[in-house]
C-alpha cells in the first residue's frame, strides 16, 4: 500500500470533509490508517509527534485540502479554533487574518501584520497577493500565539505556514481538473523527475476561473469572478551525501475584475434603493484596471555537519504590485472612490544551526529583512467637490516605507527524563521603519499616476521620519508525559509587533501641544507615529490519545495581556471649517489595552470500524473555539475611555466545526474506496470594527458536503461538493464613513431624520460578503 508520508498530516486539521490524520490512501482520504500510527510535524524544527509538542498547533495535509474541496487558504477559517482568514475589503487576493484576537485588516503600507503567513519558510511581509490558492501543497500548519524564537520573523499573534510539496526520487506526475457553478472552470498539472541521482526537477502550473456571483451593473464587469494564473517551479539538488540545495520560484497572475461591494442603505442624494442581490453592485470605479502580480524566488542550503549539528541558510526574494479600483460608495457618482497602487518588495536572509543531541534539542539563528512598502491611492470626493465648487476633488496619499529589521533567536529542549522536559527560547529583535508620506489635494479627478488627470491644489502632508524598535521576546514551556498517550504542558510566550507611521496622517491636523501657534516637526512626528504593542500569552495545554487511540484530542487554555494595542482609523476631515468633510484622515493610535482568554479543542473520534462486515468506517472530527476578548482601556480621539463600548474585530466569541464521515469499499474505476463527510461549522457575532456598525455579522452556520471516490492504487480520483448549502449571506468586510453609535451600531441620524454621512455625500456603509452556495466536481489522475 502507498501511504502519504506522516509530516503532511495531522489530527485536528479538518477542512469540514476530511479527519486529517495519517491516513490510508488505499482506504481514501478521511480514513484514519491505525491507531498506532504517529502523526510527525517540524513545528520546533524537528521531525516530533503531535502529542508531543507543547504548542497549540493545527495542520491540515494537502490530501485532506484537496478530499474537502478547498479552493483557497481562506477555507481552513472555517475549522480552525479562533481563527480568521478572509479576503481583505474590495480586494481579490489580498489576505486579513487573526488568530486569537490579534491581526490586522489594513493593507496599506505602514502597517505590520499580526499573524505571518510563510510560503516554505519564506515570510510575506505585505499581505497583497497572499491569498493562496490550493495547489501542489503538502500541508497548511497554523501555530496560535506569538511565534519568533524557531525561525523567520516575530509575529505577535501566530503564523501560518504553507508547505509546497517535496520532489520524489521517482517520476510523478498528476492533474486534476474542476467544473462547477458560476462557470467555475481550474485545472492544475504538476510534474516532477529525477535528471540523475542527484538532482531533481518539477513545476506545477494552475489555471483557475470563475464567472462572478454578482454583476456590476454601470459598467458590465462580473464581480467576484475569479481569473487567475499560477505556477511554481523547483530544483533539489544533493551537492554531497551532506549538503543539499533546494531553489524554489512561484509566480501569479490576476486579471479578475474588481470587487464591489453591496451598499446597505439608500444612496443620501440620488435616492437609488438598496440592490436585491447582495453581489450585484453599481460602482462606476475602473482605473486603474484591476490586476495583480506576484513572484518569489528562494534558495534553501541545509548541510549536515555531524550527527548533532545541521546548518541551514533560506535565502529568499519576493516582490509584487496590485492595481486595484475600490468605488467605496458603490454607486454610479464619484462619491467616494479609491483608485490605489501597491508596489512591494523584499529580500530576507535566515540562518539557522540545528542541535540534536540524547537529551537537549534545539537551535539558534539569525534573521534579516530588508522590504520596501509603496502605496498611491486616491480618495475621488467628486460629489464633495461639487458641493464647495473644487471640480473633481480628490485626496492624494503616497506613502512609501522601508522596513530594516534584524534578530537573533534561539529555542533548547531538555529532556529532564523521559517524562518531563523544560523549552527555553528567547528573541531579540530590532526594527527600522523609515517612512514617506505625502498628501496632496486635487482638483479634476484622479493623480496621473493612477490614469487620471487630476491637479494638485495643495500639499497636507509631505512627512519624512525613522524611527527603531527594538525589544527581547522570551518563551518557556514545561510539558509532563505520564504515559506515551498524554501530553501535558504549560507554557509562556511573549510576542511583540514594531511601531510605524500611518500613511493616511495629515500633517496639517496636528494638534498644537505646545500651544505656540505652530505645529514643529515633533508635534508632527508625534501625530503621524505610534508605538510597538506587545502581548504576554500563557497556555495550558493537554495532548491525549484514549480507548487504545481511537479517540484522540487537544485541549488548550490561554491567557493574554494585550498592551499598547495599535489602532488604526480613518475619518472624514474638514480641513478648512466650513461644516463639509472635504478630505480624511488616518490616526493610528496605542489606544488600548485588554486581556484575551479562551479555551480550544480539538479531537478525532472512529466511531465505528468494519461494521458493515466490509471494511465500512465512521469518524467524526470536530474543533470547537471559545474567546473572551475585552478592552480594560481604550482612549479615543478626544481623550475618553470607551473601553466599555469598544470590541474585538474579526474576533466571534464561538467558533466551531464538525465533520462525520462514512466510508465504504466501492468499485468505480477499478477497486477504491468511497467517503461521504457532510460538515458544519459555526461562527458567532462579529463586529468589522472596533465600534458597532450595520457591518457587524450576526452568528451563522455554514453547511457543506463532499463525496470523494479514490481507486487503491491512489491513481484516480472522483469528487463531488457542495459549499454553503443553504446558501447563507454573510459578511465577511466593509467600509463605513456613516456616524453610528458604537454602543449599539445603530446608525446616527440628523435632525431631519436621516443617517449622517462622515465623508462622502451618498454615505459609506458597503459590505463584502463571503461565497454563495457552489456545486464543483473534480477529477484528479496520478502517474
Amino acid at each position: 500500500m502507498h501511504r502519504p508520508a506522516l509530516t503532511a498530516l495531522l489530527l485536528t486539521g479538518t477542512i469540514l470533509a476530511t479527519p486529517a490524520f495519517a491516513q490510508n490512501s488505499n482506504a481514501g482520504p478521511a480514513v484514519a490508517e491505525t491507531v498506532s500510527d504517529d502523526i510527525i510535524v517540524t513545528a520546533r524544527r524537528r521531525a516530533e509527534s503531535l502529542q508531543d509538542v507543547p504548542i497549540a498547533i493545527t495542520a491540515i495535509s494537502g490530501d485532506a485540502l484537496e478530499a474537502a474541496g478547498s479552493l483557497d487558504i481562506t477555507a481552513i477559517s472555517q475549522t480552525v479554533p479562533n481563527v480568521t482568514i478572509e479576503v481583505s475589503r474590495g480586494t481579490n487576493s489580498t489576505l486579513t487574518a487573526f488568530i486569537r484576537g490579534v491581526g490586522q485588516q489594513d493593507p496599506v503600507a505602514g502597517f505590520e501584520a499580526g499573524v505571518g503567513l510563510y510560503i516554505d519558510d519564506v515570510y510575506l511581509n505585505r499581505p497583497q497577493a497572499s491569498v493562496l490558492d490550493v495547489f501542489d501543497v503538502e500541508r497548511v500548519e497554523v501555530l496560535r500565539g506569538p511565534q519568533g524564537t524557531l525561525y523567520g520573523r516575530n509575529t505577535i499573534g501566530g503564523a501560518i505556514k504553507y508547505v509546497t510539496k517535496r520532489l520524489s526520487d521517482d517520476p510523478k506526475f498528476s492533474m486534476r481538473g474542476t467544473l462547477g457553478t458560476y462557470s467555475q472552470a481550474d485545472l492544475t498539472v504538476t510534474g516532477s523527475i529525477p535528471l540523475d541521482e542527484a538532482v531533481r526537477v518539477g513545476a506545477s502550473v494552475a489555471r483557475l476561473s470563475r464567472g462572478g456571483f454578482g454583476d456590476n451593473l454601470t459598467n458590465g464587469l462580473e464581480n467576484y469572478n475569479k481569473d487567475v494564473w499560477a505556477g511554481r517551479a523547483s530544483a533539489e539538488i544533493d551537492l554531497s551525501p551532506s549538503l543539499q540545495f533546494r531553489l524554489s520560484g512561484d509566480y501569479l497572475s490576476d486579471k479578475s475584475d474588481p470587487r464591489g461591494g453591496h451598499r446597505l442603505l439608500p444612496s443620501l442624494i440620488s435616492a437609488a434603493p438598496v440592490l436585491a442581490d447582495v453581489y450585484d453592485t453599481r460602482g462606476s470605479l475602473n482605473i486603474p484596471v484591476q490586476d495583480v502580480e506576484s513572484y518569489g524566488l528562494s534558495g534553501t542550503f541545509e548541510w549536515t555537519l555531524s550527527d548533532a549539528f545541521t546548518l541551514k541558510s533560506i535565502t529568499a526574494y519576493r516582490k509584487d504590485r496590485t492595481h486595484t479600483p475600490i468605488d467605496f460608495d458603490a454607486l454610479p457618482a464619484a462619491d467616494v472612490d479609491v483608485p490605489a497602487i501597491y508596489r512591494n518588495k523584499q529580500i530576507s536572509q535566515e540562518l539557522q544551526i540545528l542541535y540534536s543531541g540524547d537529551k537537549l534539542n534545539g537551535l539558534v539563528g539569525g534573521y534579516w529583512l530588508d522590504a520596501n512598502a509603496f502605496n498611491i491611492f486616491d480618495v475621488i470626493l467628486g460629489t464633495t467637490g461639487t458641493l464647495i465648487g473644487v471640480p473633481g476633488l480628490t485626496a492624494s496619499t503616497l506613502g512609501n516605507v522601508d522596513t530594516k529589521t534584524w534578530s537573533l533567536f534561539g529555542d533548547f529542549t531538555y529532556d529532564f527524563t523521559d517524562q518531563i522536559s523544560l523549552s527555553v527560547g528567547g528573541r531579540y529583535t530590532s526594527d527600522e521603519r523609515t517612512s514617506t508620506v505625502l498628501r496632496r489635494n486635487l482638483a479634476g479627478g484622479a493623480s496621473p499616476e493612477l490614469g487620471g488627470v487630476g491637479a494638485a491644489i495643495a500639499t497636507t502632508s509631505n512627512f519624512n521620519g525613522s524611527k527603531t524598535f527594538k525589544e527581547f521576546t522570551p518563551r518557556a514551556s514545561l510539558a509532563y508525559k505520564p504515559t506515551d498517550d498524554h501530553t501535558i504542558y504549560a507554557g509562556y510566550s511573549k510576542g511583540f509587533k514594531g511601531g510605524g507611521f500611518d500613511p493616511r496622517g495629515l500633517t496639517t491636523a496636528a494638534p498644537d501641544t505646545n500651544r505656540n501657534g505652530t505645529r514643529d516637526p515633533q508635534e508632527i512626528f508625534d501625530f503621524l507615529s505610534f508605538d510597538p504593542e506587545t502581548v504576554d500569552s500563557y497556555e495550558f495545554g493537554w495532548k491525549a490519545q484514549l480507548l487504545d487511540r481511537r479517540l484522540t484530542f487537544n485541549l488548550a487554555a490561554f491567557y493574554a495581556d494585550y498592551k499598547d494595542v495599535q489602532i488604526p482609523g480613518s475619518f472624514g476631515f474638514d480641513s478648512n471649517g466650513d461644516g463639509v468633510a472635504d478630505t480624511f484622515i488616518g490616526i493610528t493610535s496605542n489606544a488600548g489595552k485588554a486581556t484575551i482568554k479562551g479555551l480550544e479543542f480539538e479531537g478525532l473520534a472512529r466511531l465505528a470500524e468494519d461494521f458493515a462486515g466490509d471494511g465500512s468506517r465512521v469518524s467524526l472530527a470536530w474543533s470547537l473555539g471559545y474567546i473572551d476578548a475585552q478592552y480594560k482601556r481604550f482612549i479615543d480621539s478626544l481623550g475618553r475611555d470607551v473601553a466599555a463600548d469598544r470590541d474585538f474585530q474579526n474576533t466571534p466569541k464561538w467558533t466551531a466545526s464538525g465533520t462525520l464521515t462514512f466510508t465504504t469499499p466501492m468499485t468505480l474505476i477499478g477497486a477504491g474506496s468511497l467517503d461521504l463527510a457532510p460538515g458544519l461549522s459555526y461562527r458567532s457575532r462579529t463586529t468589522q470594527f472596533e465600534s458597532r456598525s450595520p457591518l457587524d455579522q450576526a452568528g451563522y452556520a455554514l453547511v457543506d458536503v463532499a463525496l470523494v471516490w479514490r481507486s487503491d492504487d491512489d491513481k484516480w480520483s472522483l469528487g463531488l461538493y457542495g459549499k454553503n448549502l443553504t446558501d447563507k449571506q454573510y459578511k465577511v468586510a466593509g467600509y463605513n464613513f456613516m456616524s453610528t453609535n458604537p454602543a449599539t451600531g445603530a446608525l446616527n441620524l440628523n435632525a431631519a431624520g436621516s443617517p449622517t454621512a462622515t465623508l462622502g455625500r451618498e454615505g459609506v456603509l458597503t459590505a463584502f460578503y463571503g461565497n454563495p452556495r457552489q456545486f464543483y466536481a473534480t477529477v484528479g489522475v496520478k502517474f
